[in-house]
């Protein structure tokens, strides 16, 4: 596994925690404006933790600071030792919350069912009808469905999340996702972060970051699906 980045603290990745996020390189899908572009390119390096001893004795070490620890990517459900993972951290006695972008929905519920992890946040990306070709060209739409009622129906605590980036997010696709997602006990908008993207070029010459008036907009689209609609 993989192993490409960590922060050590975080007071925003896990809801009520102070958590640290450990960054699994590689992904299936091709997102213009991730933010971890490294690890979507760069995931066959060496790995941050060369040995397990070396993570089970910073997980020690970091037992009194920390409530919580996130798994990210990159795409976490790629990894077959992910569930080895999940369990070694949980033996240190850490709540394990898992990102994902739903794409395997059979991984998601082996975890659940395992009791491995305590907490989902699944992203969706747009209209799940409509990630080809952008986010991933050999997609299925009914994977990203299961995902969602997986986790609806047996997450111990969980949150959805759309970043919100023209021209993937408008008012329609928001409504769509809301009543995909109906009853969902939380959404959460994201803001667009005008950084280091996968690729630069497919926003050259566009503004893709919403207005704070125009996020207004659509929590207000979104709102009435939901138990709470949050932006971040």
């Amino acid at each position: 596994m993989h192993i490409g980045g960590l922060q050590k603290n975080s007071l925003i990745d896990y809801p009520g925690k102070v958590s640290c996020v450990l960054f699994l390189a590689g992904c299936n899908f091709n997102c213009p404006y991730c933010h971890n572009p490294d690890l979507v390119k760069n995931h066959n390096g060496a790995s941050l933790f060369a040995v397990p001893e070396q993570m089970d004795r910073f997980f020690a070490s970091r037992r009194t600071f920390l409530d919580g620890v996130v798994i990210s990517g990159g795409e976490p459900t790629l990894h077959p030792q992910l569930a080895d993972l999940c369990g070694r951290i949980k033996t240190h006695g850490y709540p394990v919350k898992l990102d994902t972008n739903g794409s395997r929905p059979e991984v998601i519920r082996r975890l659940i069912d395992g009791g491995l992890v305590d907490y989902v946040a699944m992203d969706i990306k747009t209209d799940p009808f409509a990630y080809w070709p952008r986010i991933q060209k050999t997609y299925k739409p009914d994977r990203i469905l299961e995902s969602i009622h997986i986790i609806m129906d047996l997450a111990p605590a969980y949150e959805f999340r759309t970043t919100c980036v023209k021209p993937f997010v408008d008012i329609a696709v928001i409504e769509t996702i809301g009543q995909l997602i109906s009853g969902a006990e939380h959404y959460v908008l994201q803001r667009f972060r005008d950084a280091i993207v996968l690729c630069p070029e497919f926003f050259h010459n566009t503004s893709p970051a919403f207005t704070d008036s125009e996020m207004q907009q659509l929590q207000t689209a979104a709102a009435p699906h939901v138990k709470r609609c949050s932006i971040r």
